[in-house]
């Protein structure tokens, strides 16, 4: 069993940055590529990241490539999504999730372990 906490989220303005992380603990980390999902109200949660257990292999949707950047640092069995130059149709729940190792995951079904979520709001 992998525990996945997010941090990071919060209020921010149209054109701001934020960082957020994943801590991981429970299991080995480098065993499981990881990604960041997002839900907006009333909306399905969507696929926003995945990144390889090496790093070396990152996918994104279309609308955050050149603003976000998924990376990961296994010996602090942690996950980060840098987000900058960010948009009010960003604004969502925002998750930590675990998938098998040498997959970039982009369907939620793929995934084996979620963190609980965490709020990203950007305001106009």
């Amino acid at each position: 069993q992998v525990q996945l906490v997010e941090s990071g989220g919060g209020l921010v303005q149209a054109g701001g940055s934020r960082r957020l992380s994943c801590a991981a603990s429970g299991h080995t980390f480098s065993d499981y590529s990881m990604a960041w999902f997002r839900q907006a109200p009333g909306k399905e949660r969507n696929f926003v990241a995945s990144i390889t257990w090496s790093g070396r292999g990152t996918t994104y949707i279309d609308s955050v490539k050149g603003r976000f950047t998924i990376s990961r640092y296994n010996a602090k069995e942690a996950a980060y999504l840098q987000m900058n130059n960010l948009k009010p149709g960003d604004t969502a729940v925002y998750y930590c999730a675990a998938g098998s190792a040498d997959v970039l995951v982009t369907n939620a079904a793929d995934i084996l372990y979620w963190g609980q979520g965490i709020q990203v709001t950007v305001s106009s």
